[in-house]
């Protein structure tokens, strides 16, 4: 694959290979009320792919267990409650991206306004990791929405939108600290937009988009190896098969295969679902 240099950070270009298989393994609707569940934009899985911790782009926070037979999804338990923002109020909005460090502090992205919280823990008022420069120039409803966190403690983050010239900047900051850089610069395909992100247990960094045709929904995940600097499509949905599918959890099952999580945002809408659906990757 072409590897550029550009603003200090690489270029992948396309071709993309397709090599991947995915299989749908299970889809389950999740209903609540405590919060309400609704505008669910992100997840994170246990290793046993039971556990989880999701968040809301109202600031919900929600934990619980994925029910399973024989691997397959069944059902879900979970309670909620509210997170804080930066002054200590109950936080209401703009949350997106969620990472989870090994340390149990979690982070979050937010688009509105473009910055990266760290939380010592759910009941903690959270503490700013800097911002990049470039962040004053994306559009407040298209800003920070993917966050992931590397095996070596990194964070990535990715917004939304593309930035002008249409590439997607991945912006990287140290496990040890330091200001977010630019890492990596992404070919935007088709509408696509930046939706989720996660780091698999082969260490790549997997990256969920969404397209928008204005009647359906389609995805696709991309899979990058940073170590070899190449990148594949490992999964796309047809048209209307999912809804809005925003958060991203990567995992390996008991079997050996790596697997997608993913969970739907309904945007509050009567005609959408909370859905978390499940593909293997053969």
């Amino acid at each position: 694959m072409k590897i550029l240099l550009l603003l200090a950070a690489s270029l992948l270009a396309a071709p993309f290979s397709a090599d991947a298989n995915a299989t749908f393994a299970g889809r389950i609707v999740w209903r609540g009320l405590s919060p309400i569940v609704g505008g669910v934009s992100a997840i994170e899985l246990a290793d046993d792919g039971r556990s989880f911790i999701a968040l809301s782009d109202r600031g919900s926070f929600w934990t619980g267990e994925l029910q399973r037979e024989g691997g397959t999804l069944t059902g879900i338990s979970a309670t909620g409650r509210n997170l804080y923002k930066e002054d200590g109020r109950v936080m209401n909005g703009d949350s997106e991206g969620l990472a989870l460090a090994p340390d149990g502090s979690m982070y979050l992205s937010f688009e509105r306004r473009a910055r990266v919280l760290r939380y010592a823990s759910p009941d903690a008022v959270p503490e700013g990791t800097g911002r990049a420069p470039q962040w004053r120039e994306l559009r407040s409803n298209g800003a920070l929405e993917a966050l992931a966190i590397a095996p070596d403690g990194a964070l990535y983050t990715v917004a939304e939108e593309p930035d002008a010239d249409g590439l997607f900047t991945v912006y990287r900051r140290g496990g040890e600290g330091g200001p977010w850089r630019a890492a990596l610069r992404l070919d935007r395909v088709g509408d696509f937009k930046m939706t989720g992100a996660d780091f698999g247990p082969d260490g790549a960094l997997y990256l969920l988009e969404r397209q928008f045709s204005g009647f359906s929904f389609t995805s696709q995940v991309r899979r990058i190896d940073l170590s070899r600097m190449r990148q594949e499509i490992v999964l796309r949905t047809g048209a209307g098969t999912h809804g809005n599918l925003e958060g991203l959890a990567v995992w390996r099952d008991p079997q050996g295969k790596i697997r997608l999580t993913m969970v739907a945002d309904n945007n509050f809408h009567p005609l959408q679902q909370t859905e978390i659906v499940e593909y293997r990757l053969d």
